[in-house]
């Protein structure tokens, strides 16, 4: 086990806060900006549950997210990492403008998954330059997401 998994290991012992175990996933992974959205069965959006680093002019827009839009969205709806190198540049649209308001340009956001197999949620992290996640960062960030299912209220 390396250190970062070790310390991962530490922080989900000792804490049950969505909002402390975000704010060391961005310091673990260099980032300035991350999200935790949960599936809201009544509706069937993505509910902002715990965030870091987000404008406010740009959290009222992020509070709902239907599943297939934005990197949140495409995220659960792909069940898949989705990440661009450059959300400031985005050319496939995935990118909403007011994803491109926070200034993130190095974007990864994965789904959080039950042990059916069903998306219950997506944690998102950001960087401020360009920057694409190497296959051990997305692979280190899924296995995160899997450990968040431990301290959400789901």
């Amino acid at each position: 086990m390396n250190s970062y998994e070790a310390q991962l290991n530490e922080l989900f012992a000792s804490s049950s806060d969505a909002s402390t175990v975000l704010a060391q996933i961005l310091q673990n992974f260099a980032c300035a900006t991350g999200t935790i959205h949960i599936i809201d069965r009544a509706s069937g959006l993505l509910k902002l549950y715990a965030h870091q680093g987000i404008p406010p002019f740009v959290l009222e827009k992020i509070q709902l997210i239907p599943v297939g839009k934005g990197i949140a969205g495409c995220a659960a709806e792909r069940k898949a990492p989705v990440q661009l190198c450059n959300l400031q540049e985005n050319l496939g649209g995935i990118a909403k403008p007011d994803a491109q308001k926070t200034n993130v340009q190095g974007a990864l956001a994965v789904p959080i998954m039950d042990a059916q197999g069903l998306v219950v949620g997506v944690v998102g992290i950001g960087k401020m330059q360009p920057y694409d996640f190497s296959v051990e960062e997305i692979g280190a960030l899924q296995k995160i997401a899997q450990r968040l299912l431990t301290i959400l209220s789901i």
